[in-house]
């Protein structure tokens, strides 16, 4: 059998044995709807709230500031359109240009249905200028919706900040939290972040459920219209077994959060400093240190990422090139391209994204099958006279 490495844990996660070992009663003995009057149904209505409970507690919030919904994209929408619908006065909104489609799509949808879209630049190493945010605030912004961190590079931005000015111009702020969820500390009670969203597939629970934070007194309108359900905030009947498996993951979450920052950037680092060590015309993308313990994207110039990660794949070792969500496009990363990152690099990117369940093991099989892979591609590229060239230039200015 191929040896399998798995480090594409940005895009989803295998689900924790714990979490599933928690849910699977819930597919059998405890089917019940837990909105239903009799008790083999009504039981169910505290083991969610005990859920609730979970993922509260690994964000420092209060569970009843807590919608479960169908995953990220869900959370997403409901905050914006949510935001927007209790406002209606208010028609301009402040994002990224590097936000997941989740965000940038919506908006972009926004911008041709009677709203006007500001998006925010980065630098080269993938920063915010909060001078620019600043200059971007009208009188009639409503929203300002700016990830935590980026799921391609995985920088981080200053958050906080952000939130301090939207509060000072009494601005809703919403964070997709999607990828720093489990991966970083959150205390929601001394935030400046009024909603925040999560998604259990990228932190060891099933696909198909995640969660918005809604801070006690931001201002909001349902997105699911139905049923009562989660206190008139969110229609339609709950996923118990996928509730219950979030609610599992958090609290593991929560006591694995340290292993992140120690053995996972750890194991992150030695894989990057190791490859790029390694490799001429290989560059690191996004600030060095402002970054998700457990995120690199480094381009290898004049190869084709795709090509890479057949390559990669033939010997079991799972990786992207972005974004999951675009994974159907040729074209470069639009979060490279805001970047600047020349074409011959953006083309050439690949993301590694790991996890608590790597080994050691494993970063070393991956930096092993690296090296003969990029030679075996530029080998065989049309332009390998001019790429010997180049490396010859690169190798004398080392």
């Amino acid at each position: 059998m191929k040896k399998l490495v798995y480090v594409d844990n940005n895009a989803t996660t295998r689900v924790a044995p714990e979490a599933l070992e928690a849910m699977l009663p819930y597919f059998t003995e405890l089917y019940g709807n837990p909105s239903s009057m009799h008790t083999f149904g009504g039981q169910l209505y505290k083991k969610i709230n005990q859920a609730r409970e979970q993922v509260a507690s690994l964000i420092g919030a209060s569970p009843q500031e807590i919608i479960f919904t169908s995953g990220g994209t869900e959370s997403d929408n409901a905050a914006i359109r949510g935001t927007l619908e209790a406002n209606p006065d208010k028609k301009h909104i402040i994002t990224t240009r590097v936000e997941h489609p989740a965000v940038l799509n919506l908006c972009q949808y926004l911008a041709q249905n009677g709203y006007e879209v500001t998006e925010l630049g980065v630098d080269s190493q993938g920063l915010l200028d909060l001078d620019e945010l600043h200059g971007a605030i009208r009188d009639d912004t409503v929203l300002i919706t700016i990830m935590y961190a980026n799921n391609e590079t995985g920088v981080i931005f200053p958050v906080e900040e952000i939130g301090q000015i939207a509060r000072e111009k009494g601005i809703t702020f919403h964070c997709d939290a999607i990828q720093a969820v489990g991966k970083l500390p959150l205390d929601m009670g001394k935030s400046t972040m009024d909603m925040i969203s999560l998604s259990g597939h990228k932190l060891h629970a099933p696909k198909g459920v995640g969660a918005l934070y809604i801070r006690k007194g931001v201002r909001f309108k349902p997105f699911m219209l139905g049923g009562h359900h989660e206190n008139n905030r969110r229609a339609g009947t709950e996923n118990v077994p996928s509730i219950i498996g979030l609610g599992m993951a958090c609290e593991l979450a929560r006591k694995y959060l340290p292993e992140e920052q120690t053995k996972v950037r750890k194991l992150r680092d030695k894989l990057e400093n190791l490859v790029l060590n390694q490799m001429l015309n290989s560059r690191l993308n996004g600030h060095k240190i402002l970054r998700l313990p457990n995120t690199t994207n480094i381009s290898f110039e004049y190869v084709e990422g795709e090509a890479i990660l057949l390559l990669l794949n033939e010997v079991g070792i799972c990786a992207s090139s972005g974004s999951a969500c675009t994974s159907g496009s040729l074209e470069p990363s639009h979060v490279l391209r805001a970047m600047g990152v020349p074409f011959t690099a953006a083309h050439g990117s690949i993301r590694f994204s790991l996890s608590r369940y790597n080994t050691e093991e494993e970063v070393n099989y991956i930096v092993g099958h690296i090296p003969p892979i990029i030679r075996r591609l530029k080998e065989i590229s049309p332009y390998s006279a001019e790429i010997e060239e180049l490396e010859l230039k690169a190798a004398a200015r080392k």
